[in-house]
């Protein structure tokens, strides 16, 4: 398990848009208090199995250590606004780089195989997920998500409102690629019953 330092060393983008936000000594601060925050709750979870801490330790603790300490420090508004235009940022640069390679020979087909092997690993069972995986449909692939680690430890740790960020990094990454749709209609976070993934080659 990697400790509270090196695992907000990750989230240094976050750190940027709170100097943004409130400048660097104010954003320092906040990210003391974030880090001991983090130590905690890691403390508090170091029982969860290794496939949820895949989850969990990379993106869902730090993230709600980061936005509760900044929300304590600024309050609820301005830390949501600095978490959300750092995930937006990062995702949409993610979506633009994946936009690029779907304009290589082949590669909106191999993306899709690809993602059938790789969703029933990242998001199996073992990880936290419960999920709905459907009959493999060629030049195409669906997936529904019914109950996922984000929704319960946001949720757990107060802050479930930070799910809708998660949600929508999908939408930045895959929506606007070439050649290819990604269409989804409500997810867990927003208040659907599922989060649906369905994409097909255009």
């Amino acid at each position: 398990m990697a400790g509270p330092e090196k695992l907000m060393k990750q989230k240094a983008f976050i750190k940027r848009e709170l100097e943004r936000e409130v400048g660097q000594a104010q954003a320092d601060a906040i990210w003391s208090a974030a880090t001991r925050r983090l130590e905690g709750i890691l403390r508090d979870h170091a029982d969860l199995p290794k496939g949820v801490r895949l989850h969990t330790d990379n993106y869902i603790f730090s993230s709600a250590a980061i936005y509760l300490a900044a929300k304590d420090a600024i309050g609820q508004e301005a830390a949501y606004r600095a978490v959300e235009n750092a995930a937006i940022r990062r995702t949409e640069a993610m979506g633009r780089k994946l936009a690029g390679l779907m304009k290589l020979p082949g590669m909106k087909g191999l993306f899709l195989r690809v993602w059938d092997p790789l969703t029933r690993k990242v998001f199996s069972a073992n990880n936290g997920f419960t999920n709905v995986f459907y009959p493999r449909e060629k030049g195409a692939y669906r997936m529904d998500v019914t109950a996922c680690p984000y929704c319960r430890y946001f949720t757990e740790l107060g802050c479930f409102e930070l799910t809708k960020v998660f949600c929508a990094n999908d939408d930045r990454c895959y929506g606007n690629l070439p050649g290819l749709e990604f269409r989804r209609t409500g997810t867990l976070g927003r208040g659907a019953d599922r989060c649906d993934f369905y994409m097909r080659k255009l």
